[in-house]
């Protein structure tokens, strides 16, 4: 009966293992690296869970079960052969089932027989007895030894779970994925101190499609100058920097009827258009509207530096993309 009831437990070991590992692949293959929560967890492996449970149910139940034919077993034997029967047979042991696998498991000696396990080691009238270790930590020893098979096969050989560079790759996507969100965040943290000039061909393209659309009336297609001034040459009225072109867009000159921008762009697109307006600087269109402002000369200080990031210290245009004026400046 109990070699029937090892094999079963067995049975269902192995079915539960193997679809734990089945279930895990389809995992990996359909999902995508999330940051662990319990919760989630729990809700997506709530099949796997209820799999368990029912199968340490059964478990609990056939043991309960056999535990219940061996009594009966017994007192048969007791009718029929009285007490001496059972002690020949071994069945004298009362108590629970837990009671009996924890004696069996501790293998304790009684004191009667504890001459039988004396190393002969005696420190101040303490003996040291050959006593069977706790079943506990042999259990525990045991779990290590099985919790170890598992990994390796896991991990090493069916290579169902991802390595160590694996792991680094997803980790490496995950943070990645991570600071594009807190850079599209950071979008709109940027100010007239922090700003800075922008080169990638996307940014520029993305700044002349702003200019086209709010611009274009009053400086001109090419930054020519109409109502407002002339974005081309070297002469500005309210400062050169991509810093000084951001502060006109953002907060206007309404004394001269350049609006306030800041309503209506985010930071990041009024740094873009700021950005593609420094651009027209040396171009000559034709129709140029006569210098306005003063001269605006860089200084090597304030050299501007190719950036496409967003926040970093505001550097002034180079020679090559002098500042040009935004439709509020110049």
């Amino acid at each position: 009966m109990m070699k029937k009831l090892f094999l079963t437990i067995i049975i269902y070991i192995t079915t539960l293992v193997g679809a734990v590992s089945i279930y895990a692949q389809d995992e990996v293959a359909v999902t995508q690296p999330v940051e662990p929560n319990i919760f989630s967890l729990a809700y997506n492996n709530i099949l796997l869970i209820l799999a368990v449970l029912v199968l340490i149910g059964v478990i609990m139940a056939g043991l309960s079960l056999i535990w219940a034919l061996i009594e009966v077993q017994k007192m048969k034997l007791l009718e029929k052969y009285g007490v001496e029967g059972l002690e020949k047979a071994n069945l004298t042991s009362t108590g629970s089932l837990w009671s009996t696998i924890s004696d069996k498991a501790w293998n304790l000696v009684p004191k009667d027989k504890e001459a039988d396990i004396d190393l002969g080691h005696d420190y101040d009238g303490i003996r040291e007895l050959d006593n069977s270790l706790p079943p506990w930590w042999v259990w525990l020893f045991y779990g290590t030894i099985i919790w170890a098979a598992v990994y390796i096969w896991y991990y090493h050989v069916s290579d169902k779970g991802p390595n160590q560079e694996q792991e680094y790759i997803a980790a490496m996507e995950m943070g990645e994925a991570e600071k594009a969100k807190f850079l599209a965040t950071q979008a709109d943290a940027i100010d007239e101190k922090t700003v800075t000039v922008l080169l990638a061909e996307a940014d520029i393209a993305e700044g002349k499609e702003i200019y086209t659309a709010n611009c274009l009336v009053c400086h001109g297609a090419n930054g020519e100058g109409t109502v407002g001034p002339n974005f081309t040459d070297k002469y500005w009225l309210h400062g050169g920097s991509i810093n000084d072109i951001f502060t006109t867009i953002k907060y206007g000159v309404p004394e001269k009827g350049m609006i306030s921008w800041k309503t209506q762009l985010r930071p990041a697109a009024m740094q873009k258009v700021a950005s593609y307006i420094l651009t027209l600087q040396g171009t000559n269109p034709p129709n140029a509207k006569a210098p306005q402002g003063e001269l605006y000369e860089p200084t090597s200080a304030g050299a501007t530096k190719d950036s496409t990031e967003v926040g970093t210290a505001a550097p002034a245009v180079d020679s090559l993309s002098a500042p040009a004026a935004s439709d509020t400046k110049k």
